[in-house]
Formats: structure tokens, sequence, C-alpha cells
């Protein structure tokens, strides 16, 4: 087991997360629990089967960590965090602050990725799971039957299991692309040299992401969608404001063109695209892959466990229980939530569900979500399309950032907080934010939504927010709504009283 480039921090990283000398323990009988699958959900459900005090397993094919330590949230947070230092730099002058000209040096970038994921590798190791009371095998794992599977060899017998295989980057059936080489978020990270022209198909999270990072470092960045919408789930005007902020740092867009294929002649890249009767060829030094995800279930022996399975994934109830009564799923391999914290909320309940005769609802997960662009776009609940498809009238009462004092003091005015409550009602059904810390800001939110039957958008008005700081942009908007309650007959009322109590 080896990632690139084979240096110290790799090298420290596979120690924890595949060591080379792991012996897979001998099976201990029939286990409570075996999770399948060592990224998060995987590992929640094992460590949450011992710490009650089961008999757990954990199975892992390739890293501990799955792709949020190696291919997700710990590197690309890394790299945003560096792309955004040096995006500071170049706007220092704004603050009266003169730096000169700012040079990126992308090897100690990447090096300080590798160096900081290697660090935070040692919470997902193999000894500290060991340690915890999990029997950690390494290796392939593959079910035998219905309460059965097999890992290198040796048996598992299981009373319940978690499929927690999660899922790869989907990558299109493009003429050209193999021979001319793509990157995607499994091989992105293991770059050393700054690629001075990168093309991003696709305009979700991940492209988004990618592509302002790489900006910011540095790179001539073009982002291809087939769409013509730039963060298609998202709120359209949400997605406008990170657009432009897109657009203002230089980055291309082509939305709308579809893919033709790739050339390559030598040392020079293309990648032909279309729009109707129109073609475009864009050349590049390196092509990032973002259009999607699939889940892992090639290899498990799904069939012999009596676990039906589609494109999209496993196939779960809303008790997140497959077609077989024993085995249960979670994470990216299972839902619709794309989010380590989802998948570890979706690991917690399959614990609940599988060992305690628990009947925790997938639907009643309250799962906010957060694409780390600058400024970033949070959301939790329902979007006002789909509020409209099912029916529920809507109050918005939205604040823009550049109302906030301390937005308008940190020269990050482009954004806003959008609150959406049932009409009439202070029932909070869903909310999207845009600002340099939405994801921060999202909590307050996600609260509400999750205790909606005792908390409204009154209570969060009555709560006292630290001055100054953005998520006062919270507070205003809840203010918005407590003012719609002084009804005229209301403020007659008070109107009233008042002049009584000047006699």
């Amino acid at each position: 087991m080896q990632l690139e480039p084979a240096d110290r921090h790799n090298q420290e990283l596979v120690e924890h997360a595949h060591p080379a000398g792991w012996k897979n323990p001998v099976p201990a009988g029939r286990y409570n629990l075996v999770a399948i699958g060592g990224g998060t959900a995987g590992i929640i459900a094992a460590l949450g089967a011992a710490g009650l005090g089961g008999r757990a397993a954990l199975v892992e094919r390739h890293l501990l960590g799955g792709d949020c330590l190696n291919y997700g949230c710990v590197p690309s947070k890394a790299l945003i965090r560096a792309s955004r230092a040096a995006h500071q730099a170049r706007i220092a002058g704004e603050f009266g602050v003169r730096t000169g000209a700012v040079e990126v040096d992308f090897a100690a970038v990447m090096e300080r990725m590798r160096r900081l994921r290697a660090r935070i590798s040692h919470h997902d190791s193999a000894q500290r799971f060991s340690g915890l009371g999990v029997d950690v095998f390494l290796g392939d794992a593959k079910f035998t039957g219905p309460d059965s599977l097999e890992v290198n060899g040796r048996t598992l017998k299981f009373a319940r299991a978690v499929i927690a295989t999660g899922g790869r980057a989907a990558v299109p059936d493009l003429p050209g692309l193999a021979e001319a080489g793509y990157l995607t978020n499994e091989t992105v990270f293991s770059l050393t040299e700054l690629p001075r022209r990168l093309v991003v198909l696709g305009a979700g999270p991940i492209g988004c992401e990618l592509a302002q990072c790489f900006r910011r470092l540095g790179s001539d960045v073009v982002l291809v969608n087939r769409s013509e919408r730039f963060l298609p789930k998202e709120d359209p005007e949400a997605s406008r404001v990170v657009r432009e902020q897109f657009v203002r740092e230089g980055i291309e867009f082509l939305l709308g063109w579809g893919l033709v294929r790739c050339e390559r002649q030598g040392d020079a890249k293309r990648l032909v695209i279309s729009r109707a009767d129109e073609r475009k060829s864009l050349e590049f030094d390196a092509i990032l892959v973002a259009v999607g995800r699939t889940p892992n279930v090639e290899g498990l022996g799904l069939d012999a466990a009596g676990v039906q399975f589609t494109q999209s994934g496993v196939t779960v109830n809303g008790f997140l229980q497959t077609t077989n009564k024993r085995i249960y799923a979670a994470g990216d391999v299972a839902g619709r939530y794309q989010f380590t914290h989802a998948a570890d909320a979706m690991a917690r309940l399959c614990v609940q569900n599988a060992l305690f005769f628990g009947r925790k609802r997938l639907s009643r997960l309250v799962v906010p979500r957060c694409t780390f662009t600058d400024p970033e776009l949070a959301h939790v609940g329902l979007t006002p399309a789909e509020a409209a498809e099912r029916g529920i009238a809507l109050d918005t009462f939205r604040v823009d950032l550049k109302e906030v004092d301390r937005a308008i003091l940190d020269g990050e005015e482009e954004g806003f907080a959008a609150i959406h409550v049932r009409k009439g009602t202070g029932r909070v059904v869903g909310a999207t934010i845009v600002a340099a810390s939405a994801g921060d800001m999202i909590g307050e939110l996600s609260l509400l939504l999750t205790y909606n039957r005792k908390l409204s958008l009154g209570q969060l008005a009555s709560v006292i927010h630290a001055y100054p700081t953005q998520v006062e942009v919270l507070k205003r908007a809840a203010d918005a709504y407590s003012r719609t309650r002084l009804t005229p007959n209301v403020a007659w009322a008070f109107k009233k009283l008042l002049q009584w109590r000047r006699s």
C-alpha cells in the first residue's frame, strides 16, 4: 500500500491507515456487528458497537479513514486554507497592507497538506481501533451468505452488519480521456507541480471548491458543465453570489456545453466541447473530473447476502435496513447525503436500529450541507423550490451581509442569510447562508429545525449574539420575523397601554 509521492508524511499516514505488518485477528466467534468499509460510517458503526459492549469488527481493503481523511475533507480543506492565504495576501492592499508580489510555492503547499493529513491520520489508525475493542481486518470483504462474509480466507459470522463502502468519482465515457490522463479527487492531492492550465469538469461542490482553490494557487482555470446551472442543487440567488466571486477571480465558465472528446498530440492536450452547432477546443495541462459519484458495490457478493442494489447504491428502507434484515447500510453507498457528517449520523442510526431494536428513521435526520468556496454556501432543510413542490407556503426573512457591521469591517459584504418559515408561523423549514464562515453559522438553524416543535425563529430572536460578529445576520433575520407579529391590532393595544401608563 503506497500513496504518491512516497515521502515521510505519506508513509506515516499509510503506517496508521494500512500498516504493512498488520496481522488480521482470528475471528472471535459471531460478531454483534461487522462494518464493511473503514470510512466515517464504518468506523462510527464499529466503534459504537464496541463502545456499547458488543463484539465488533471493521473491514477495510484500502486505507482506513476513507475518502474524508485520504482524498476528501482533510486534504481539500488544507489546500483551500493555503489558497485563501494567497488570496488574502493579494487583496491586502484594500486594508492598507502592502505585501508586494505574491508567490505560491505549490510544492510547499502540498507538503503542508500531506504533513497535516498524516498528523490527523492517527485518529483513524488500525492500532487505535484495535485498542478500543474493534477487530480490524485489512483486506477485501465478500459476503458468503446472509450472515457471513470472508476476508482473506477467513470467515466472519455476524448477527448484524453495516455496509459502508462509500463511493468514488464517476468518470464520463469520453473518448480520449484515458489516453490524455485525468485527475479525480483520489489523485489530485498527489500532485507536486501546479498545472498551468486546469480544466474542471463539473460545477458541483467538489469541482467548484477545487476550481477556486487552484485558481488562487496560480492555475488558469476553466470550469465546464453540461448544465447551465452552477451549483445546481442550491438556491439560484446563492449560486449567483458565489459565481460572481469566481468571475472576479478570473475563473472562466463554459456552462451548457457538452463533452465531445479529448485529444493528445505529443505534449499538447485538448478538450473538445460543443453547444448547439458550435464547437470549441480547450488546451489544458490537467483535467479534473468532478461530475458526480458512483457507489462502491462491486465485488461485495451482495447477491449471496440477499442485498439488492442499483446504480445509485445499496437499497435501504427508512431505517437504513437492506433487503436482508440482518444487514444495514450507511454513508455514500446508501443515501443521497454525500457528506462525512451525514455518514456519521447514519452510522449512529444503524447502531441503534440494528443492536437495540430502534426505529430511527433516516427521514428524521436534519442534515446541513456546505460548499467550502469563498464565500461558503451553506444550506439546511428545504429550498423555496422544494417547498413549492410540497405545497408548503413560505415567508422568507432575508438579510444581506452588507447590512451587518462585522461583514462591512471584514470586507466580506457579498452574501446573505435567508430563513424560510411556514407562512404565518415561526416554524423554520429551511435556510441558506452565503458568507465567509457559512458552514459554522448554519448550526444554529440546524438546531431550530432539529427541535422544530419546540423552537421557532422567535426563540432565535431572543438569543444574545456577541457583537460585532457576522452571525448577527441570523439575529437580524429573526428580528424581522418578530416584527411581523406586531399586527395593527397588537400595535393599537400597545399604544393604548402606553398612553394609560403615562397618566
